[in-house]
């Protein structure tokens, strides 16, 4: 087992700040990615991020073992892109939208937390 986070206190602030990000809205997208009302069933990707995102969130813990973090992405990943694929064409849109998408909100949050909670990062 590979522990990541080791500082109860640490982790503790880094929860408090990612809820803070995404609860009071400072996170600064475009489209209403992380609407928190029921998703356009048009657009079933709306809030997979989020809650991929939400995922992690929910795991992180000071004893959290790294494998458990990528077992959590790969069975979103499983859930959301691969299983919902009915053909190599379909895969590939629906791989490469989640990975734009994840990207662009791994960046927001990146640059909210480095802006306005560098506490985060210990």
């Amino acid at each position: 087992m590979r522990t990541v986070l080791r500082s109860s206190s640490k982790v503790t602030v880094l929860r408090s700040d990612l809820h803070a990000i995404i609860n009071q809205g400072f996170l600064d997208v475009p489209g209403n990615l992380f609407q928190t009302k029921a998703g356009n069933p048009e657009e079933p990707q709306n809030d997979i991020e989020l809650k991929c995102l939400n995922d992690l969130m929910s795991l992180l813990a000071p004893s959290t073992d790294i494998q458990v973090l990528l077992n959590c992405v790969s069975s979103n990943l499983q859930a959301f892109v691969i299983q919902p694929s009915r053909s190599k064409e379909e895969f590939r849109k629906l791989a490469s939208d989640f990975q734009l998408r994840w990207n662009f909100l791994l960046s927001a949050v990146s640059k909210v937390m480095t802006l306005n909670y560098a506490g985060s990062f210990g």
